[in-house]
């Protein structure tokens, strides 16, 4: 048998006729489920497994449900190349389906990961969330598409595409008992160079490996690709995360002017809070393949992290809303503090949610405790923005307040960025994700090298010098200077959170397919 007759579909069995794709699969028995098998010891890389993929379910060629990457290693003459192969690995525990927040994924009774592409919004939150980098976006159907190791072909009892291909029989399917495959046998063929290891999802695609590898490279570790910006989540983030702290900054003025000579917050103070959240919040519905079907966000809240937020941060700014009506229409007393500190509960847990959605393993510079420490700490903004509005209102101790405390919160963000820096410098090869993060800080140092220095220079002007400043000139009685010096700090803290936002999402290099040079949509 020719490999031209092998890629053709011909199968040389005892029990098949020639031309035929049909298989014979056991019948599956309770805690079974297929998966599929990549023997790296055949494979040439001649990528026909991806163009079979893209012409059985009439994808585009930016389109890579199934992805053939390369890695090396070794010394001369000892050296050697390998081709890795891999599509959905229909994971016994897959990210992709807690993550959804419109419950689009469905773990089938075969163990088929199936996305039900009318319930899908177009979120991409499962492209982060695949440590694999499996989901793909898919730019004409606003959806995210994906392998369904072509169910229909193996419900009629015939080969996947990907493996009627293969002109080498480097990928099969085959049965495997789930407790069998967790108890022992994961840790020894689930795992590929360059892959995550397979426990994190408890991947049930098993690999033949070469013996006696050496230590591979991915041939693209120096490819470095800036992730998408995301503009719409920049702007809703930083304004969700300020209006909180405002709003936290509200409520205990409240309750300081029930205890102190302080005078109460204003309507203008709760309506300008409000607004910031009123106007970022819609501003994640721009991100969505399909923004008119929004709502349903919030549809998996037993798992999904995005569901979680846009509940909470929807019920915040609607909160928000009552207690700026609360002010003025001067409804005073136990009801709104009560109302004051409900909202405040909410929000808090919205932007600690906002800040789990990003705490994923696929993308190891955002999985990092600090993420949600930096989030609540965008808001030394809010202190500033709140002290420039006592000012226009002729209410200069609580202004010095309000700075005050913008510079503690502004020192603490001005900490986590200096850590975030060190935390790039300290990582080295022996770290399991060194490749994703030392192309991260590549990205920042050459691609974004302006961006990234003048956030080093305009967060600590904003963040402490002009709240100072602002703090100096209001005591010396130099109200028009204070004044101004606020002002700056406002204006030059949202520019410079908007640009460290930014730099957040364009560096965050994610797991996958090592060199996975034909990528295309995957994000």
């Amino acid at each position: 048998m020719t490999a031209v007759e092998s890629f053709i579909g011909y199968k040389a069995d005892t029990n098949m006729q020639c031309g035929s794709y049909s298989i014979d699969l056991p019948k599956l028995q309770e805690g079974e489920q297929y998966r599929f098998v990549f023997d790296a010891t055949k494979c040439i890389g001649c990528h026909c497994c991806e163009v079979a993929c893209n012409e059985q379910n009439n994808n585009p060629a930016e389109i890579k449900w199934r992805r053939v990457g390369e890695a090396e290693g070794g010394e001369f003459p000892h050296t050697l190349q390998l081709f890795l192969s891999m599509s959905c690995n229909h994971c016994i525990d897959p990210a992709c389906l807690k993550g959804c927040p419109t419950n689009a994924y469905e773990k089938m009774d075969n163990g088929i990961v199936f996305h039900h592409d009318e319930v899908c919004i177009g979120c991409q939150y499962c492209t982060w969330n695949c440590p694999y980098d499996v989901p793909t976006y898919h730019e004409e159907r606003h959806i995210v598409t994906k392998c369904h190791m072509c169910y229909d072909r193996i419900s009629a009892d015939q080969t996947p595409a990907c493996v009627q291909a293969c002109p080498e029989g480097a990928i099969e399917i085959e049965v495997v008992n789930k407790k069998e495959w967790l108890e022992d046998a994961i840790d020894q063929e689930g795992n590929a160079p360059g892959l995550v290891d397979a426990r994190l999802t408890n991947s049930t695609t098993r690999w033949i490996l070469p013996e006696n590898m050496p230590k591979l490279e991915p041939l693209d570790k120096e490819l470095v690709k800036p992730a998408h910006k995301e503009l719409p989540l920049v702007f809703m983030t930083v304004l969700t995360q300020v209006s909180l702290i405002g709003f936290l900054a509200l409520l205990l003025g409240d309750l300081a002017a029930k205890f102190t000579n302080l005078p109460q917050p204003s309507f203008i103070m709760a309506f300008v809070i409000f607004l910031l959240s009123a106007l970022g919040l819609p501003l994640s519905a721009l991100h969505l393949g399909r923004p008119i079907l929004a709502l349903t966000a919030m549809k998996n809240l037993k798992t999904s992290w995005l569901s979680r937020e846009a509940a909470a941060l929807g019920a915040f700014t609607a909160g928000m809303g009552v207690v700026a009506a609360m002010y003025y229409f001067k409804i005073d007393g136990i009801a709104r503090l009560l109302a004051e500190l409900v909202t405040a509960a909410i929000g808090i847990y919205g932007i600690y949610a906002q800040s789990m959605i990003y705490r994923i393993p696929a993308k190891p510079t955002w999985n990092r405790t600090t993420t949600t420490y930096r989030f609540f700490a965008t808001g030394y903004i809010a202190m500033s923005l709140l002290a420039l509005i006592a000012l226009f209102e002729n209410e200069p101790n609580v202004a010095n307040i309000l700075l005050a405390l913008a510079i503690l919160l502004g020192a603490a963000q001005l900490y986590l960025f200096w850590e975030s820096q060190r935390f790039y410098e300290r990582v080295d090869e022996s770290h399991p994700y060194f490749y994703q993060i030392a192309r991260a800080k590549r990205l920042l140092e050459e691609n974004f090298k302006s961006l990234y220095h003048f956030r080093k220079v305009s967060l600590p002007l904003a963040a402490l010098v002009l709240p100072l400043f602002g703090l100096i000139a209001i005591n010396a009685g130099s109200f028009g200077f204070g004044f101004l010096f606020v002002a700056a700090a406002v204006a030059l803290g949202f520019v410079s959170e908007i640009v460290g936002r930014l730099l957040f999402y364009s560096t965050a290099i994610k797991t996958g397919m090592p060199g996975n040079f034909f990528a295309g949509a995957q994000r």
